[in-house]
């Protein structure tokens, strides 16, 4: 059974986008416009860059760690991905 993950990909304006998939490297291509799809969010804000993943069993785990980094400030958010 293949993983699902969660990503937060920092976008060339340096805000950050966090989302969920289970092919983190098709999904990045997606949202740099290398591949069909994409956010809506990070279509303005190319390229983005990835710069955390976590892995997890199910999709509901990894949804719910989706919305736990999402309530996360920004601040919280910059710890997470550099360790500091």
């Amino acid at each position: 059974m293949q993983a699902w993950h969660v990503y937060v990909v920092r976008c060339a304006d340096d805000t950050l986008y966090t989302g969920i998939a289970r092919d983190v490297q098709r999904r990045l291509q997606e949202h740099n416009g290398l591949a069909p799809r994409g956010a809506r969010y990070t279509r303005g804000r190319r390229p983005v860059r990835l710069c955390h993943v976590e892995s997890f069993h199910s999709r509901a785990e990894a949804a719910r760690r989706e919305a736990a980094i999402k309530k996360m400030s920004r601040r919280q958010k910059d710890v997470l991905i550099t360790g500091r």
